[in-house]
């Protein structure tokens, strides 16, 4: 017997105040104990449909049916600002309307179920991005959910991370509907994919594992652009025709309305080609020009069995050098690079004058409440105008009609392409960049990294995709897993 359907939406319409369209009639079905990727381009409103499968938003139109009740449980992408401050037993506590008297013990088990082991008094925010990845997926999994919705849930992990999260899931008993931008991580368990067309704001629903649903679909297309050059043709035939049947008058002049109104026909047929993903255009980021020491590190902080622990090393980087730093989830790449930007601890040091550009796996340097606009206006370097701004903004698909959007209203695709754009726009002579390929679509990645290969100044890098890793060439290696 076919499994149950345990969601459906019908006809589903949903629009932001005084905005476009979202989603214009969607329509698929979901069904019991099945592991689904949701699929479309950054901002075309993926996780407005995750809003609407928990209810926190309401449909303009259409119809939504969870089966018999079914529970949903959502891992975010990332940690609420207000979650911050809690200890890890607060920051659970908040799943539940009630405290359940068991609490630390069903903490311990879903911790377990992710690979993780924290104290319960830790404070959320001291966590690593690693770390609060897998906070945010235990948080999903302790409300037992029937519908588990992840929103990025590999962002941050380490390999290991991803390959237990990958096995937690082919195991998991329950439906999972997956938001990810990691095709090798998606193609290793996805039974189907719902596509959503940011053009049409309509989804489509393809069976079958995530390589083969993105072939399908360009198949499609194909096919598509073929018919309707096949139209196109016969309708500039006609068109041709028309016109000089009309000119004869008599029955040709009725021969020339019968044919208009058969090539109005046609034209009716032409399949409306669904444009597919764009990809951002090729940038490259041009380099301050500065020479010397540009980085000194004599000592790092590391963390060792939830304490910091501070080790000599002896690295110093010159323009064109470039550091990967890599270890364990939790080991304290990500605050290296931190109190490097911020000049916060001694040992670690930046040459004056050096114009940093600073990618922060959490978009800390971007003020969600700042207009695109104005952001992309804030570091901009000297000889770029308003109208060479906004072609560079361009290109990394953030258009006029997002210009006058505050930065909080974005996808969290959206806000990395605008954090490269504003690396564009400042021309640093130091790139520090902690996990650049989060959130991003698949289909940048490679000019992202090429951009980042191809630039003339410093960098110095955290990222846990291997394929990115090898397509930039890197001077030096820190492994803080190895002090």
């Amino acid at each position: 017997m076919a499994e149950e359907v345990i969601l459906r939406f019908d006809d589903v319409s949903f629009e932001y105040v005084y905005k476009k369209p979202t989603l214009d009639e969607a329509s698929f079905s979901v069904r019991k104990g099945s592991k689904i990727t949701l699929m479309g381009q950054n901002g075309a409103g993926k996780s407005t449909i995750f809003g609407l499968i928990k209810g926190d938003l309401k449909p303009k139109s259409g119809r939504i049916s969870i089966t018999g009740g079914a529970t949903v449980g959502t891992a975010r992408q990332t940690i609420a600002q207000e979650d911050l401050p809690l200890t890890v037993l607060a920051y659970f506590s908040r799943a539940f309307d009630v405290v359940p008297g068991n609490i630390k013990s069903r903490i311990s088990k879903v911790l377990e179920a992710v690979n993780f082991d924290v104290p319960l008094d830790k404070i959320v925010g001291d966590l690593s991005g690693g770390q609060q990845a897998r906070l945010l997926l235990a948080y999903g999994l302790i409300q037992d959910p029937d519908i588990l919705l992840l929103d990025e849930p590999t962002n941050n992990l380490d390999k290991e991370g991803i390959d237990h999260l990958i096995t937690f899931l082919i195991m998991y008993d329950k439906t999972v509907i997956v938001i990810s931008h990691d095709a090798d991580f998606l193609n290793c368990f996805t039974e189907g994919v719902i596509y959503l067309d940011i053009f049409t704001h309509k989804t489509e629903l393809y069976v079958g594992d995530y390589y083969s649903v993105v072939e399908e679909i360009s198949r499609r297309v194909e096919r598509e652009v073929m018919k309707n050059a096949q139209l196109e043709k016969k309708i500039q035939d006609r068109k041709e025709k028309v016109n000089f049947f009309a000119n004869k008058g008599g029955k040709m002049r009725k021969l020339a309305q019968k044919m208009k109104e058969e090539t109005e026909e046609l034209e009716e047929n032409k399949v409306d080609v669904r444009r597919e993903d764009k990809t951002i255009r090729k940038f490259e980021i041009p380099a301050q020009d500065i020479t010397g020491e540009i980085v000194t590190l004599e000592k790092v902080r590391v963390i060792k069995n939830h304490e910091p622990v501070f080790k000599d090393v002896n690295k110093v980087l010159g323009k064109k050098d470039r550091l990967l730093i890599t270890g364990p989830n939790g080991i304290g790449k990500s605050t290296l690079l931190r109190s490097l930007v911020s000049q916060t601890q001694e040992g670690i040091s930046i040459l004056p004058k050096v114009v940093v550009g600073y990618y922060s796996q959490d978009f800390s340097t971007l003020n969600f409440n700042d207009k695109v606009f104005d952001s992309l206006k804030e570091n901009i370097a000297d000889g770029i105008d308003e109208q060479m701004m906004r072609a560079i903004a361009a290109g990394f698909l953030i258009t006029g009609d997002l210009m006058e959007n505050k930065i909080g209203e974005l996808s969290e695709g959206q806000k990395g392409l605008l954090a490269f754009a504003k690396l564009v726009l400042m021309q640093p002579g130091l790139l520090i960049l902690d996990e650049p390929t989060n959130h991003i679509n698949f289909r940048h990645l490679p000019i992202i990294a090429e951009a980042i290969n191809n630039f003339a100044g410093t960098i110095m890098m955290v990222s846990h995709m291997p394929d990115f890793i090898e397509k930039i060439k890197f001077t030096d290696e820190l492994d803080l897993g190895k002090l």
